[in-house]
């Protein structure tokens, strides 16, 4: 078995003792700086779902594996002139925190294509360093995007603080679980937390994320 391969079943394995039900959970790996043939191998290795931040990095990968049936996540900072290649070759959007930014996507989403898949990224806390909306901003922007024809609003998404104490992050990913369980309560299509990375993945599938987001666990450290 292949170390790639190890990661990956190490992953689940982890996934599956924090989880009350890890069947309902999607992992999503991170591929920014990893070649597309680092991607097929962890697509091979049974991942469908990758995430990437950087668009004019990732460009190149989606056309080279254009063969294979991959779910594509934009996770990193959505610019204005970046919305219309997001629009074009990815299926999932996880950052948006503007309307602007929501509308261009909604526009320029090819009508016959399944509707883009949203997140709603929040700055759970407070960094002024991170993009993302203030607890107070999710629910009124929620509401103008499910209005928008080629967007399917489908949850939320958080990169909480870094905190090296399982309690700290159990905190921060609580309070995201309680904010999800509010929107739904007023949207109840939503079904996706985005939560969850290598350092926090207990903290967050123990509170209930959906979706992890995981980097270094499944390629190793970046170079």
């Amino acid at each position: 078995m292949s170390r790639l391969a190890e990661n990956i079943d190490r992953l689940k394995a982890r996934v599956a003792a924090a989880a009350k039900d890890h069947q309902n959970i999607t992992l999503v790996a991170v591929s920014k700086t990893r070649s597309a043939d680092e991607i097929r191998a962890a697509y091979l290795c049974g991942l469908s779902n990758f995430g990437e931040n950087y668009l004019q990095e990732a460009l190149p990968k989606i056309q080279s594996l254009g063969d294979y049936p991959i779910t594509w996540h934009f996770i990193g900072p959505i610019q204005s002139n970046k919305t219309k290649e997001i629009a074009d070759y990815f299926d999932w959007a996880q950052s948006v925190d503007r309307l602007k930014i929501a509308r261009r996507l909604s526009d320029q989403r090819n009508a016959d294509r399944l509707p883009l898949q949203v997140c709603l990224q929040v700055n759970i806390d407070g960094e002024a360093s991170k993009s993302g909306l203030s607890p107070a901003d999710v629910l009124p922007l929620a509401k103008k995007i499910v209005e928008l024809p080629n967007l399917q609003l489908r949850g939320l998404m958080a990169i909480p603080a870094p905190h090296q104490k399982y309690a700290d992050q159990l905190s921060a990913c609580q309070r995201m679980v309680q904010l999800f369980s509010e929107i739904r309560n007023q949207i109840a299509d939503i079904d996706t937390l985005s939560l969850g990375m290598s350092a926090d993945l207990e903290a967050a599938v123990a509170s209930g994320s959906t979706m992890d987001r995981i980097g270094t666990d499944i390629f190793g450290p970046r170079n």
